[in-house]
């Protein structure tokens, strides 16, 4: 497997790799990057449909990309899913995937016209004081001690990083700032989160920092991700004679380790409550979804709270994780990341609005007629002066395709779900549906004489409480997350957001999907060059944009010198006049 960039490999198509017609594949979980392994399976190593087997222990596909209708609950979305238009293996693949809404043209065509025609913007990005504009007007607030806190972060080496927190490198320079707000809510980090993976954010993400306050570097789907990403994935491989397998849990690979060789040789399954053993050869491939941050999850109504469960339960991807990573150092460390929900948890909620009678609060806030099937929060709001720090957003509607017209289905979550609300002194996982409902009616503006009334009859609210959400953003070290395929493996590949891969960050489809490619690459040695991560980190142009985006747009001669710095800068703009890297510093506005 290699990695290549430029449109010269992006078009072509591979050879068939020799000997796949001998060889199988079991692949564990059906979540986006199970999906997306079984997808490159068949397209690109030209894989039999029928030799491809996924071993699913839910009834429905989807793992954390999910969008139902459950019955007597209502609908419900754990999470929801930010792209952008660098996620090259994300759109490498669904240039391939059939719509299943228009003819003749891919999912990838799809989403490019929708957000080509309603591009993505917020025109509040958070509020105060019961549904007031919180006036961030696009601002970062970043003293020149915090810029410097992330500058420094930015070039730390990643060794010096491992196992280290967030709050390891900012303090309240950072942290009390508006673009701690941004950052946090945006991409759910927690301050005592991994610094290693703040880091890479920065710099995955350098060309979207301007993008920040008002979300317009985003794109999203047309519905729920299950019914727009995951659906599509599922007919495309059902036309292929791909194999499902659902209620059937993973109990256990076993492997037999050798010092420069391991070998899949067995995958224990239960099916039915009966226990099954799939014996595997060299030529039986089998990709491993590893841990799993909707692991757990559990749901609550509207009259009812939703379960916390901490323990961590057989047949699980964090159980069947433990049991694999007791083979071989080159595995991983499981409990690195699931051994405190404290730590790794938030909850969610969807809130299905009845009537009408909540709409007008909601416009108030976003600007927009959430009934127009265009963007309407543009991304979330987020309520500073929430004690939950809570955030809500309501996408295109409908978000489900048989929602009826006069609903609207909207998705709140809060990232501190142990703390009591500002109007229901309750915990946030000590709450109902209703009472979430509660909380946020009253950070939108309702008054507190109609609250209840609301809650009770115009909306349905759904939470989830999910303790493993985070889990990956726990501080780490190399070797915590197995490579995708370790060292020596023959015939096995670890899948999802706990296996390790160069330069992107996890929390997104992209990283699912990119694990999904480099595994399938890596197995069938494919002869075409596997997407590399965007390069934006290495532009000149983003690294000025970035950094002057930061600095709320002052320039480098804005900055506090002392006299000796002032003539040191004075001396390099000299030397620079009448060149071209005058030119592009004037251009990204630096001087």
């Amino acid at each position: 497997m290699y990695y290549s960039s430029g449109n010269y490999e992006a078009f072509a198509r591979p050879k068939k790799p020799e000997g796949v017609e001998r060889k199988s594949a079991y692949i564990i979980g059906s979540g986006l990057g199970a999906l997306a392994a079984a997808c490159f399976l068949v397209r690109d190593g030209q894989m039999k449909g029928e030799r491809v087997h996924i071993l699913e222990k839910d009834p429905i596909p989807g793992g954390a990309c999910d969008g139902y209708q459950y019955d007597s609950v209502g609908y419900v979305m754990r999470g929801g899913r930010e792209m952008d238009n660098h996620f090259e293996c994300m759109w490498d693949l669904f240039r391939s995937i059939p719509s299943i809404e228009t003819e003749g043209v891919s999912v990838l065509d799809e989403y490019y016209w929708l957000n080509k025609e309603d591009p993505n913007f917020s025109l509040m990005r958070s509020t105060v004081k019961q549904g007031k504009d919180a006036k961030t007007e696009g601002k970062f607030g970043l003293s020149e001690k915090g810029t410097q806190q992330i500058m420094k972060l930015f070039f730390t080496p990643d060794e010096e990083l491992y196992d280290k927190r967030i709050t390891d490198y900012f303090d309240d320079e950072v942290l009390k700032s508006n673009f701690w707000m941004y950052w946090r809510t945006m991409f759910a980090f927690e301050n005592w989160h991994s610094a290693l993976e703040m880091k890479l954010y920065i710099k995955r993400f350098i060309h979207h920092v301007g993008g920040l306050p008002d979300f317009k570097a985003l794109r999203f789907t047309k519905y729920n991700q299950y019914e727009s990403m995951i659906l599509p994935m599922i007919k495309y491989l059902e036309a292929f004679h791909v194999q499902f397998h659902y209620n059937t849990k993973v109990v256990n690979v076993t492997f037999d380790v050798e010092k420069t060789k391991k070998t899949a040789k067995q995958i224990t399954v239960i099916r039915d409550g009966a226990e099954e053993h799939i014996d595997l050869t060299e030529n039986d491939l089998v990709f491993i979804t590893n841990g799993g941050c909707v692991e757990n999850s559990g749901m609550g109504d509207q009259n009812k709270q939703a379960p916390y469960y901490k323990e961590i339960r057989e047949g699980g991807g964090w159980d069947m994780w433990r049991k694999i990573a007791a083979q071989s150092e080159d595995f991983g460390h499981p409990d690195k990341f699931c051994y405190d929900t404290e730590q790794t948890n938030w909850m969610s909620a969807t809130v299905t609005l009845l009537d009408d009678k909540v709409v007008p609060y909601i416009e108030k806030i976003c600007k927009r007629d959430p009934y127009a099937g265009k963007v309407v929060t543009g991304g979330i709001v987020t309520v500073e002066d929430s004690d939950w720090l809570m955030s809500w957003t309501f996408n295109r509607q409908p978000q489900f395709r048989n929602q009826p017209k006069n609903q609207l289905v909207g998705w709140v979550y809060g990232l501190f779900s142990d703390k009591k609300g500002n109007y229901i002194k309750k915990a946030m996982r000590d709450c109902t549906g209703k009472e979430i409902c509660m909380e946020w009616l009253y950070h939108i503006g309702v008054p507190t004489d109609k609250i209840e009334e609301l809650a009770e009859h115009s909306v349905n609210t759904v939470p989830v409480m999910m303790p493993f959400i985070t889990a990956f953003f726990m501080p780490r070290k190399a070797g915590d997350r197995p490579l995708v395929v370790p060292k020596g493996c023959v015939n096995a590949a670890f899948l999802g957001q706990f296996a390790e891969t160069q330069r992107d960050t996890i929390f997104t489809t992209e990283y699912s999907i990119r694990t999904g490619m480099e595994a399938v690459y890596t197995l069938l040695d494919i002869d075409r060059g596997v997407p590399e991560v965007w390069g934006s980190v290495y532009d000149v142009r983003d690294l000025l944009h970035a950094t002057i985006q930061l600095r709320d747009g002052k320039k480098l001669t804005d900055m506090n010198f002392s006299m000796k710095e002032k003539f040191a800068v004075n001396k390099v703009l000299k030397k620079i006049k009448g060149t071209d890297i005058e030119k592009i510093l004037k251009e990204y506005h630096v001087i």
